[in-house]
């Protein structure tokens, strides 16, 4: 597998449009991993207090940012419990999403008119009713999938569905993700192929988390070696 084939195209767009986040919980949504999808929009953090400026059109952008990550998590976890047949808890978290999504604009280049409206519908929904399809999400006019995702978003996806409870430590996926960075450009995609390999697959996942965790291990082990003889 080149670095082309695992997403290296893919990751300019991502810097110069939709952040990776956004991309990232996207495709998990759209994948049904509503619980990690929750995970990496609720990851979103304000710009250190060094990195703040004056501009007010910076300030509202993040803002819209912030807003649009907050009501993407609340659909998510409406999602999650509709699905699960809890119909006042996902009523409720749909309404926090329109509350957050309102007025909201396509931050990102997230497409948010279909997902306010599926949230209108599954606040409005009478209990006992049957659970409602969420939208697709589209960012950038694409639904992102786990089969379209760029190396830097797989490196965020990966950890969430650990995190979310699927096989796998999120400590050594994380790591994994920063070992796959290092491999661009040195003809060696093991970390890579591993990661996208964990998403495609999930009937695979737990000895796929496996073989990740134990060639972090033996990574670091072989960093410390080094380490230790200077």
């Amino acid at each position: 597998m080149t670095d082309r084939e695992t997403g290296q195209d893919r990751d300019a767009r991502d810097a110069a449009g939709a952040p990776v986040a956004l991309t990232a919980g996207a495709a998990l949504f759209n994948e049904g991993a509503f619980p990690a999808a929750r995970d990496v929009w609720e990851g979103g953090r304000r710009p250190a207090d060094g990195d703040e400026t004056d501009e007010t059109d910076e300030r509202d952008g993040r803002d819209d940012v912030e807003r649009l990550r907050r009501g993407l998590a609340a659909a998510a976890a409406a999602a999650h419990r509709d699905r699960d047949g809890d119909r006042s808890g996902a009523a409720e978290r749909a309404d926090d999403a329109v509350a957050a999504l309102a007025g909201a604009p396509d931050s990102g280049g997230v497409a948010l008119a279909p997902v306010r409206e599926w949230a209108e519908r599954l606040a409005a929904a009478p209990e006992g009713a049957d659970p409602t399809s969420p939208p697709q999400i589209r960012v950038d006019g694409e639904p992102p999938t786990f089969d379209g995702l760029s190396l830097a978003a797989v490196g965020i996806a990966a950890p969430a569905l650990a995190r979310a409870g699927e096989p796998g430590d999120p400590g050594a996926l994380a790591a994994a993700a920063d070992l796959a960075r290092e491999e661009r450009g040195t003809g060696r995609t093991e970390f890579a192929e591993l990661l996208f390999a964990y998403l495609r697959t999930p009937d695979a996942r737990p000895q796929i988390a496996a073989r990740l965790s134990d060639r972090v291990d033996r990574e670091q082990r072989k960093r410390r070696d080094v380490d230790g003889l200077f």
